[in-house]
């Protein structure tokens, strides 16, 4: 019998033998305690990683957040939301060969993301999202060719955004959103052939030319360019490569030039958004095409002439947002065909005429802005009275005429309502009573007339009445105090009059207060102000009120503004206005106050206007006051005070207008 080994038996064993270190460092012994050396690294590990212990190295793929595959090696990490702090540079990635999924995604990681994460060759998963990582994305991460999953989603990664990221061929989703990447050579960059969804928002990229590679990656369905500084025309091979586009959206770029009527080329496009540019001329028909749009953003764009008509046949469009650009013709009446719209948005243009009877059809309408523009007529009540599903109206700022509707009281989901600056006439409709879910209502600066129907009163979710600048008459009744959610009460220049009642104090919530000129009379409630520890602003000016200021009046300490000039108030500065050190502008002049001023004011940094004059005011000026820096304004004249003017004055560089 021969001596002689068999060769083939010789090299079996040698390809065993090689493959025997590998399939150590692949065992799932040493992925566990690869594990617990990481988790031992953290900073901060929760709870739930309990199970991630040395005495427990048997039962690797019943740990939290692990999967196993069919050798009962790791093939899963999911530590999303985990609520960890730390790093994963200590991570040793060597072991977990078999990984095709880390998800870290808000699990509290920070610091570098190594370069040892490329040796994870067989990865198809990889989300890093929604954390701290910084620094730049290692080049090694362009060897994880199985990759078809990749989010670095909202971290604090910068640089540039390295070109082997393109050798992930079989990448479909890539998201590098929310770092601050700089601009790169991006010839450099590789096709992806099979990407379909691209995020690079909200970075720092600035350059004239648009990406090149990216109109080569023609089975792209979603591309998000927004929030950057990139420049230029938009290419026209993006409308004819990338068909296959369902989400385009580069608002907040500086693009310029027209918009191309090629752009109905995108005929799979639902949601197209281009806001905040410098895209200019008209606004193409050709959009009126695109048959699947369900999503139009066009704001804060000089365009200007009209809206297409072709708009009619956009009958899936849910939001279409025109506002702040230039379109200065009427709304054209195609647009009621849109019937399934629940967002418009066409404020802040140079828009005229009157509403058309036609978007009486649009049912669905949530919200709808016409702010800022030349619209006239009355607000047609069969409108108002098909809205029903309105949860913001914004009609401020027009030429509007005529009455509220008394239709409005149908609006019963609205939250805001906002009529302010037209020339709106007659008396506030007591229906406004039924709007229970209104927040903020807007009727200032109209001609208004009668009392404020006590209806308001009852409005407890608002948080803001402005009815300034109308001719109200009447007086504020007891249930303004059920108003507990008002943080802002505006009612000045109107002929309101009487006593303010009691249940005023109890406006817990109030910031601002503005009655001023008005007629109201008596004294301020001894309590007001006592239960507002948030009150900022006050002004009670040009009436006829009397007595003392309430001694708590600015209790909390947070008063920036307090003005009550030209009244018959007595009396002495309340005491806790020493402490408001937050204090910007007092008017107190045309009053019969008295006391010593010496010490009534501290010294306030942002102090910038005091006015005492016209009282009985007594005291000295102090010497402190020399160190209010802001100060612009100091007069006191026709009082009381006597002694030397401080030279400390003199330190008031900012000063332009003293009387004393």
């Amino acid at each position: 019998m021969s001596n002689h080994r068999n060769p083939c038996l010789v090299l079996f064993h040698v390809v065993l033998l090689s493959l025997l270190p590998l399939k150590i460092t692949c065992s799932a012994r040493t992925q566990a305690e690869a594990l617990v050396q990481w988790k031992n690294s953290l900073s901060f590990s929760p709870p739930s990683l309990n199970s991630w212990s040395l005495s427990n190295l048997t039962n690797l793929c019943n740990w939290t957040s692990i999967t196993c595959d069919g050798t009962g090696t790791v093939s899963e990490i999911n530590l999303s939301n985990a609520n960890m702090s730390g790093s994963i540079a200590q991570f040793n990635f060597t072991p977990f060969a078999n990984l095709t999924r880390l998800d870290l995604i808000n699990s509290g990681m920070e610091g570098p993301i190594p370069s040892a994460i490329g040796t994870l060759s067989k990865l198809l998963v990889l989300d890093l999202s929604n954390n701290s990582f910084e620094g730049n994305i290692p080049s090694e991460i362009g060897r994880l060719a199985e990759l078809q999953y990749l989010s670095l989603f909202n971290n604090n990664l910068n640089g540039t955004i390295p070109s082997q990221v393109s050798n992930l061929q079989k990448v479909r989703y890539l998201d590098l959103g929310f770092n601050y990447f700089v601009s790169i050579d991006w010839s450099d960059f590789l096709v992806m052939p099979l990407l379909t969804h691209l995020s690079l928002d909200y970075n720092e990229l600035d350059q004239l030319e648009f990406p090149q590679f990216i109109l080569n990656c023609r089975n792209l369905t979603f591309l998000d360019l927004s929030l950057n500084n990139l420049t230029g025309p938009i290419p026209e091979s993006l409308y004819t490569n990338l068909s296959k586009l369902e989400y385009l959206n580069l608002t907040s770029n500086a693009f310029e030039g027209p918009l191309s009527s090629n752009i109905s080329k995108l005929s799979q496009l639902i949601d197209l958004r281009l806001g905040t540019n410098q895209l200019n001329g008209s606004i193409p028909e050709s959009i009126g095409t695109m048959s699947n749009l369900e999503t139009v953003e066009l704001f804060e764009n000089p365009f200007e002439g009209k809206i297409p008509s072709s708009f009619s046949q956009l009958r899936k469009l849910k939001k279409l947002d025109l506002h702040s650009g230039g379109l200065n013709s009427a709304i054209p009446s195609e647009l009621g065909s849109c019937t399934n719209l629940t967002f418009l948005a066409l404020a802040g243009n140079q828009m005229s005429g009157k509403l058309p009877m036609s978007l009486s059809q649009l049912t669905k309408i949530i919200e709808l802005g016409l702010s800022d523009n030349s619209f006239e007529g009355e607000i047609p009540p069969a409108l108002i009275s098909n809205w029903t599903n309105l949860i913001s109206l914004e009609l401020q700022n027009n030429l509007f005429t005529g009455r509220i509707p008394p239709e409005i009281g149908l609006l019963t989901k609205l939250h805001l309502l906002f009529l302010y600056g037209n020339k709106l006439s007659g008396s506030i409709p007591s229906e406004i009573g039924n709007l229970k879910s209104m927040i903020n209502l807007d009727l200032s600066g109209n001609q208004l007339s009668g009392p404020i129907p006590r209806t308001i009163w009852s409005l407890s979710n608002l948080t803001g009445l402005q009815l300034f600048y109308n001719e109200l008459s009447g007086t504020i009744p007891p249930e303004v105090g059920n108003m507990t959610s008002l943080e802002s009460l505006d009612l000045n220049t109107n002929l309101l009059h009487g006593e303010l009642p009691d249940s005023i104090s109890n406006l817990t919530n109030l910031k601002s207060i503005s009655l001023f000129t008005n007629s109201f009379s008596g004294s301020i409630p001894r309590d007001f102000g006592k239960y507002s520890p948030n009150l900022i602003y006050v002004s009670f000016s040009s009436n006829s009120f009397s007595g003392e200021l309430p001694p708590e009046l600015c209790s909390g300490f947070a008063l920036q503004n307090l003005t009550v000039n030209g009244n018959n108030f007595t009396g002495s500065l309340p005491a806790c206005l020493r402490n408001c050190t937050r204090l910007r502008r007092v008017r107190f002049d045309g009053n019969q106050f008295t006391g010593d001023i010496t010490n009534a004011f501290g010294v306030y940094p942002d102090l910038d206007f005091i006015t005492l004059s016209d009282n009985q005011f007594t005291g000295e000026i102090s010497p402190e006051w020399g160190d209010c820096q802001s100060l612009t304004h100091l007069a006191m004249d026709n009082n009381k005070i006597f002694g030397e003017i401080p030279a400390e004055l003199g330190k008031l560089s900012k000063l332009r207008f003293i009387n004393l």
